[in-house]
């Protein structure tokens, strides 16, 4: 990747890739989210996934620009937003529930605009992002972190997130084809629900 080799050391951008999808397959709120959605609909789930790979370069340009840093100098910044997203996908999960077995497809842009809102509403990310992205953008060509670094490590993320996550939503889906039936598709979108219920009492308490 030419313009990744301008912005940022080869030898710190290899590292940064290995770290990066080391830590993307580790299971966490975007993961569930997105099997969730993939269990319902594969459409969902890949909008899901688009929605979540959306908020992670949302969360890049926030730490570009410093306004990521607020969560660390603002008192209680970091758990207003943490119950918003927790209560967020307690709604989401209450929702699925009650609609257990209707029709599963979401509205054109539904799954994508729930999926950045569910990376974006979490601090945790926003804090994870302004530790990890300037940690190795510092070690980039020419010793600076400057945003040009920043921008291309958290594009990278980002296209690494959306890879994985793809994956997810479609591997969700063909599992939940063999599985439904009439009798069993209720169950699935139960499942489903419960998920992202789980996911919202993770944030909430995390």
């Amino acid at each position: 990747m030419t313009g990744a080799a301008l912005a940022v050391d080869p030898s710190t951008y290899a590292l940064f890739v290995l770290a990066a999808a080391t830590l993307i397959v580790t299971p966490g709120p975007d993961t569930l989210f997105v099997l969730s959605r993939g269990i319902e609909d594969r459409r969902d789930g890949l909008r899901a996934a688009l929605g979540v790979t959306t908020g992670i370069l949302f969360h890049t340009a926030l730490v570009a620009v410093g306004v990521a840093a607020v969560y660390r100098t603002v008192p209680g910044a970091e758990r207003v937003v943490q119950l918003v997203g927790g209560l967020f996908l307690l709604y989401l999960g209450v929702d699925a529930l009650r609609s257990a077995g209707g029709d599963r497809s979401s509205p054109a842009g539904g799954g994508v605009r729930e999926g950045f809102l569910v990376n974006a509403l979490n601090p945790q990310v926003a804090l994870f992002f302004l530790a990890f992205l300037p940690g190795f953008a510092a070690g980039s060509a020419g010793g600076g972190a400057g945003g040009t670094s920043i921008a291309v490590l958290g594009a990278t993320y980002a296209a690494l997130t959306a890879c994985y996550l793809g994956v997810v939503a479609v591997v969700a889906d063909g599992a939940a084809d063999a599985l439904r039936s009439e009798r069993t598709g209720r169950w699935l979108d139960r499942v489903a629900g419960g998920i992202l219920l789980l996911i919202g009492a993770w944030v909430l308490t995390g």
